[in-house]
């Protein structure tokens, strides 16, 4: 558990480093996959660079500023971190609030105490697992 956590807390400390200036916007989708090739994301616990892209296609449109609100919270940026769990937005009840941090904070700061296994959710389910992947990083 402790090396998914510190693997996804450099995934998004990463990403605000290797892409600056992309808050609100939408990243390309050979430029995720460059960098997370780059960086050794390839097998990570069992999971594939097309697994990641598959699951930020599906969860946020690659949307760097993407949000969702399921009612009782909301999920932000562009994994979709819930404020149930992970992050205080100030209007879930009950948050756990597990990274300690506010939902309101640039996406790329929002944690680092995530699991990757956490990642894995509706959008991944309903439209990767299982499924070829190739497309996802095709022409990349």
């Amino acid at each position: 558990m402790r090396k998914s956590v510190l693997f996804f807390g450099f995934l998004l400390v990463f990403f605000g480093l290797a892409l600056p200036g992309t808050q609100g916007k939408i990243i390309r989708r050979c430029d995720l996959v460059k960098i997370l090739r780059k960086h050794g994301f390839e097998g990570f616990e069992g999971t594939t660079v097309a697994d990641w892209v598959c699951l930020v296609q599906h969860e946020s449109g690659y949307n760097t500023e993407a949000f969702h609100n399921n009612g009782a919270s909301r999920d932000y940026g562009i994994f979709q971190i819930n404020s149930q769990y992970w992050c205080d937005d100030g209007k879930t009840r009950g948050s756990k609030n597990a990274c300690h941090i506010r939902c309101s904070s640039k996406w790329q700061d929002r944690t680092k105490r995530l699991s990757s296994s956490t990642l894995w959710k509706y959008g991944w389910r309903n439209h990767c697992k299982g499924r070829n992947l190739r497309s996802y990083v095709k022409g990349c």
